[in-house]
């Protein structure tokens, strides 16, 4: 009965859902009129009406059985691989959970719910997608990646979820949970507010959480900008912090905004600091033309190592630039600190020491490096 009244609400009453995302709909309506909806088309009593809408309203409202994944505060990643095979990373490792669903087609028909929800299109057209639920979890942003069968070996769509605080740690909060001491944190400090700053690492190793932590340091007479593919940036106090995030296009919707787009336009907004979220392609250009014009910038990248990082950056300016990578890695000296995590722990810090016209090349001093059990 739930999966046959969720089939009826992504299918033929699906301008409701969407209503009831968009706001145009309130909770209390949207739960009266699935109510009406029951007592309508299902032969059933009233108390057994009462139930299926009970159960309805967890799965419409929350995310079915990944609820209980979701909640978890232990648990910062679900990947689901097929409809009985859900594993989650906890506290750092990756572990199967203890959850599954029936049956492919309830697995099938809870993909096709969440795109109605997210209003995201999962046609032919769009079969890799990436969306972000901001507003169901009052503890968490959701970020999705779902990969649907067409480019799938297998028969069944990949998705993945990434749980990203809403109540993200600050400084003080990261000494504590031991990601650096108190010393390492003033000297990041000091070097984030003085020049521009580049955070490097592996997936899940505290990048953003670290970045998010630092910018809250940043005086209130500074005008920052702050652009992102998802929304994982945010601020709890800072009073002149803008942030834009990118937008893919769709089949209904073909205008699309990328975060170099976005880069462009931040460079005409009279900013102090310019923060790019995750440098993934071309932006990459424009944060380091900014910088090399004397504006204040930071990033996040992914790389082995503090000393990797900017040939990361430079390829990824390369793809969208005029110059030659010897003008990119000089570029490269405006960035003052280059920053490693390993495993949720500040591993490593280099200064830049400036451009090296003998050798063409950048000189750095390791001025902190942790020993990693």
């Amino acid at each position: 009965m739930l999966q046959d009244l969720v089939s009826d609400y992504t299918g033929g009453k699906q301008q409701s859902l969407v209503q009831m995302k968009k706001g145009q709909m309130g909770k209390t309506e949207f739960l009266e009129e699935a109510k009406n909806h029951i007592l309508t088309y299902y032969q059933m009593s009233g108390e057994d009406a009462q139930a299926l809408l009970a159960q309805f309203e967890q799965y419409i409202f929350g995310y079915s059985i990944l609820s209980s994944l979701i909640d978890d505060e232990s648990v910062s990643d679900i990947r689901v691989i097929s409809y009985d095979n859900i594993r989650i990373k906890r506290e750092g490792r990756r572990m199967p959970s203890e959850v599954a669903f029936s049956s492919p087609e309830e697995y099938r028909q809870f993909v096709d719910y969440i795109a109605t929800r997210n209003q995201v299109n999962i046609s032919n057209l769009n079969a890799i997608g990436r969306f972000t639920d901001d507003d169901s979890h009052p503890e968490y942003i959701l970020r999705f990646t779902l990969s649907m069968p067409l480019v799938n070996t297998y028969h069944e769509p990949y998705l993945c979820i990434r749980k990203v605080p809403k109540k993200f740690p600050q400084m003080k909060d990261l000494i504590a949970y031991e990601m650096m001491d108190r010393a390492t944190a003033e000297l990041l400090v000091t070097r984030f507010r003085g020049g521009s700053t580049l955070i490097c690492g592996g997936n899940s190793s505290g990048k953003t959480t670290l970045l998010n932590a630092l910018k809250e340091t940043l005086p209130d007479d500074m005008a920052v900008l702050v652009a992102q593919q998802a929304d994982e940036l945010t601020t709890y106090y800072h009073p002149d912090m803008m942030f834009l995030h990118s937008l893919s296009g769709t089949t209904e919707q073909q205008v699309s905004y990328g975060l170099e787009d976005i880069s462009i336009a931040g460079l005409t907004m009279d900013v102090d600091f310019f923060i790019i979220g995750e440098v993934k392609g071309a932006e990459a250009i424009y944060l380091l033309n900014a910088a090399y014009t004397g504006q204040l910038c930071a990033a996040t990248i992914h790389a082995p190592g503090a000393d990797k990082a900017p040939e990361k950056l430079v390829d990824y300016a390369m793809q969208g630039s005029r110059y030659s990578r010897d003008e990119l890695m000089k570029f490269m000296e405006c960035f003052q600190t280059l920053v490693f995590l390993k495993n949720y722990k500040v591993a490593e810090i280099y200064g830049c020491l400036g451009w090296d016209k003998e050798s063409r090349s950048l000189r750095y001093e390791k001025i902190y490096e942790r020993k990693m059990g």
